[in-house]
């Protein structure tokens, strides 16, 4: 008869110690297919335990397939013959790492956001008090498009810092404007081509071809997008950020604005979304004023984020949807959850409403300019002064610094990756890379300590020199 050891059963149960015993034995071959189990009376007496505890293992057993059971016959060990019965084994061949764990000295690309600036304290003030006075409303469900308090105060501020007039119905909310595009392909069609800007953010081209879209790449001038390559692209929907281009910087006048409004409204099926992510941050002059501000026929879709102006992990965005768009996406996408919970939509309300958001961005504008100015300071106290030229300091939260060397865009990143430091070329943004130039520098300091940033130009230079 089967007998097993209950002198060292951990944390364990009786009943869970004897099913694991068990099904161990059926999944190595010890116990057969077909294999007879003893009775729970004649098993309990051999074991010295109860005849529940026989009980309950069997029937966890026979729960799981392990075991079934024949009336009047007994308990048999079930046919696993096809049965995946080992875990697989995790080696460098099938399983690889794909997220950035190296460590930096300092990283021109990163984005993310020094603890030192995020206002901590109000935000726990807020919290507590949403806790205290909104419980009923926390335990409610959002709907789909977010909570209307978050989105009367985001239209309160659009109206009053970008001079966007919207009804808070037209704001949808959701977390990221990664998941946002997504919820776009569904209500616009996966049957419509889209277009991106050449060079351009990357991700965003791959978020459209893993949506399963044709996407196309238009190229972008000192004017902005091509709009004669985007006719003849074919493109129903294009995806531009006019207000600060990234990775270039530049600014798309007011008449190339108005040709892609016109490109638009030549038929129901074309869209422009327009991409506002760093629009607080404009270093000097008034904020570009949006696309959308412009916009008469309703063609624009607006998209901007909160990962930018308060933290890169508070994933929070929102897009504007088009009168004619917003009944569409209710009737076809309405059954969808918003992707925000509810303490964050009523925190970030409260923190909107009472003023601290103003305040915030005001004191990361300066931040950010003091940031600026120190490294085009250490820059021009650096012997790297006679090498580069920098472009498009003023325009946001990066600038272009053109090298005048040999070396290739591959060997300056090596060079610097070897001093510690992260940077990004310009070629590596372009889609056709025939086009690209090379040995420009995109200077992302957003997210580099200040006292960090004299040592790091120091680093850049001898990977250069």
């Amino acid at each position: 008869m089967l007998t097993y050891s209950f002198s060292d059963i951990g944390s364990d149960t009786l009943y869970e110690h004897l099913y694991k015993c068990i099904k161990n034995d059926i999944i190595s071959g010890t116990l057969a297919a077909g294999e007879k189990l003893p009775s729970k009376r004649n098993f309990a007496k051999n074991l010295n335990i109860s005849t529940i505890t026989v009980e309950n293992a069997y029937a966890q057993l026979i729960s799981e397939g392990y075991l079934y059971s024949v009336p009047k016959k007994g308990y048999f060990v079930s046919d696993l013959t096809n049965a995946i019965t080992a875990e697989p084994v995790l080696t460098p061949e099938n399983f690889t790492i794909t997220a950035n764990t190296k460590s930096y000295f300092a990283d021109f690309l990163s984005n993310q956001t020094n603890p030192d600036n995020f206002p901590f304290s109000i935000w726990a003030k807020l919290m507590r008090e949403i806790i205290a006075d909104k419980s009923d409303q926390l335990m409610s469900n959002s709907p789909a498009g977010g909570i209307m308090e978050l989105r009367q105060a985001i239209a309160i501020h659009l109206k009053q810092f970008r001079d966007i007039t919207v009804s808070p119905e037209q704001i949808i909310i959701g977390a990221g404007t990664e998941y946002l595009y997504g919820l776009l392909i569904q209500l616009l069609g996966y049957d419509k081509t889209y277009a991106v800007e050449d060079p351009g953010y990357k991700k965003i081209y791959k978020i459209y071809t893993s949506n399963h879209v044709t996407c196309k790449a238009i190229p972008v001038g000192q004017q902005g997008i091509n709009v004669n390559a985007l006719e003849a692209s074919g493109a129903d929907v294009v995806h531009i950020s006019p207000s600060h281009h990234y990775p270039t910087g530049i600014i798309t006048p007011i008449s190339r604005r108005y040709e892609l409004l016109g490109w638009a409204s030549k038929s129901d099926s074309r869209y422009i979304i327009e991409d506002d992510y760093d629009c607080e941050f404009r270093l000097m002059g008034k904020p570009i004023p949006s696309l959308q501000s412009i916009d008469v026929m309703e063609k624009v879709i607006y998209m901007n984020t909160f990962t930018k102006s308060l933290a890169s992990t508070i994933r929070i965005s929102y897009m504007i949807l088009p009168k004619p768009l917003l009944k569409r996406y209710y009737e076809t996408l309405g059954f969808y959850s918003c992707t925000v919970s509810n303490f964050e939509q009523y925190t970030l309300s409260q923190f909107i409403r009472d003023g601290y958001y103003e305040k915030h961005i005001n004191r990361m504008r300066n931040y950010y300019r003091k940031q600026r100015d120190t490294i085009l300071d250490c820059i021009k106290n650096s012997p790297l002064s006679s090498l580069v030229t920098i472009t498009e300091e003023d325009s946001g939260l990066h600038f272009l610094m053109k090298l005048n060397t040999k070396m290739s865009d591959e060997e300056l990143l090596h060079a610097a990756e070897q001093n510690g430091i992260r940077i990004s070329c310009l070629s590596q943004y372009y889609h056709d890379t025939a086009d690209a130039p090379h040995h420009i520098l995109i200077m992302n300091y957003s997210g580099i300590e200040q006292s960090k940033l004299k040592e790091a130009i120091e680093r850049l230079r001898k990977s250069i020199v």
